[in-house]
């Protein structure tokens, strides 16, 4: 089978937000899901683009696949890496090697645009993808813990509360 990723276009939109929703339904987060079309078009193609997304598909068919990343940077290092937010293929799709092609295109990418690494979260029952990523090479962060100020701690934070 043939497929190239690329780089979304503004035209892309929908597909974006249908391939975005998949993951969103596929680790369980859909009721977190409020996204429109607006909000990834200000996201990926307003004046201050803050990320960038990579589709793949079949050559002659709609995107099955998704890549959603933007550029970290690395203080110590005074460096600078992608981090992938979204990586995703239409579960019917998967095995086929778009997820693969993904990677390896961010991967390309990363190394032409001098960036140290790729960096991503994967949920911990998501035991497909821990085996596809170990598979590639990826290694577990293991001293760093994710949080999240989100809601009314958030708020409180901004609104001065110690």
């Amino acid at each position: 089978m043939a497929f190239t990723p690329r780089d979304a276009t503004p035209a892309d939109i929908q597909d974006v937000l249908r391939l975005v929703r998949g993951l969103a339904e596929y680790e369980r987060m859909l009721p977190r899901f409020t996204a429109t079309e607006a909000d990834f078009q200000r996201l990926l193609f307003g004046p201050a683009p803050a990320a960038h997304a990579v589709l793949i598909g079949p050559a002659d068919g709609k995107p099955v696949g998704v890549a959603l990343f933007y550029y970290k940077v690395f203080t110590f290092s005074a460096s600078y890496g992608i981090f992938l937010e979204d990586l995703f293929v239409e579960p019917e799709h998967r095995g086929a090697g778009y997820g693969l092609a993904l990677l390896r295109h961010l991967a390309a990418r990363a190394k032409a645009e001098n960036c140290s690494l790729i960096e991503w979260h994967v949920l911990n029952w998501n035991q497909p993808s821990i085996d596809f990523y170990e598979r590639i090479g990826a290694k577990m962060v293991e001293d760093w813990q994710v949080r999240q100020l989100t809601g009314e701690a958030l708020t409180a934070l901004a609104q001065g509360a110690p």
